[in-house]
């Protein structure tokens, strides 16, 4: 419905009344104006469309783990600034701006919990900081939690949320991709399961490294996942693409997912599939 108001000149758009702050969201998908606090109860998934809003590291805590059960480790990891990197403003006051504004250290928070009672590993990337960037420290947290589940013996999972490696870092960040890599290849001759979730958006070298080597790939309903962008992909080679391209569903149709589920079944499809998975590399 457009807003009008009388003028000399006959009626004029006047201007919407903005949301109240923080109490109404828009659905980015459907435009529904949606009560924030019925959106949480409902994590934060549009009951008219089902579009999956962006969610943070917390959020994925409190979906995937039994309450109160999630014990941090390595939260006290910072990024260092090893080639004095500077753009617009340097990558230290970046570093401190984002951690001012998440209230986290780093990119991805790593610790232990359980699922209905079942101990597990879990990494959780972070969007908000750093727009979820894999630099040292995002590799090295993911690195000691892969060997904490080997040495523990414990189902690893990795909620990935990211747009690739940390260009402030140059070589540093992209040794992460292997570096992972090679501690996964490690874990998977354990026979322990590795289940990789993909949110959106997972993109870059996250995407050609662990987000994409676990047992059982998971993704959200209309995650963007990918390595280069669309619209790069688009302007390299001069060629309008599906529709749809690099979607969850597109690359579910196309063999590079294993499921797409949705947000309100995510730790019960989790839990079965661990079960399941557990049994198997058993036998």
């Amino acid at each position: 419905m457009a807003w009008f108001q009388k003028s000399k000149k006959g009626l004029t758009p006047k201007e919407k009344p903005e949301l109240p702050d923080g109490l109404w969201l828009k659905c980015e998908n459907c435009s529904e104006i949606i009560f924030r606090k019925e959106l949480q109860k409902n994590r934060f998934v549009c009951q008219k469309c089902r579009f999956h809003f962006r969610v943070g590291s917390r959020d994925y805590i409190e979906m995937l783990l039994d309450e109160g059960s999630f014990r941090e480790f390595n939260q006290d990891l910072i990024s260092v600034d090893p080639l004095k990197f500077k753009d617009s403003k340097r990558y230290t006051d970046r570093l401190q701006s984002a951690i001012k504004k998440t209230g986290i250290n780093e990119a991805v928070r790593t610790g232990v919990g359980t699922i209905f009672e079942r101990k597990v590993v879990l990494c959780v990337m972070d969007f908000e900081f750093f727009g979820g960037s894999v630099g040292s420290v995002v590799g090295e947290k993911i690195q000691r939690a892969i060997e904490r589940a080997r040495e523990g013996r414990y189902p690893l999972i990795i909620v990935s949320a990211s747009g690739g490696m940390r260009m402030q870092e140059g070589l540093f960040s992209l040794m992460q991709m292997a570096k992972t890599a090679c501690a996964l290849a490690e874990f998977s001759q354990e026979k322990l399961p590795f289940i990789s979730i993909l949110t959106h958006p997972t993109t870059g070298g996250t995407t050609a490294s662990f987000s994409m080597l676990g047992d059982v790939i998971i993704a959200e309903p209309g995650a963007l996942i990918g390595f280069a962008g669309p619209r790069v992909i688009k302007q390299t080679i001069g060629q309008d693409l599906p529709p749809g391209f690099q979607r969850a569903e597109f690359l579910l149709q196309h063999g590079f997912l294993d499921m797409i589920v949705d947000r309100s079944k995510l730790k019960e499809t989790v839990a079965l599939l661990l079960k399941h998975l557990s049994e198997e590399k058993k036998s």
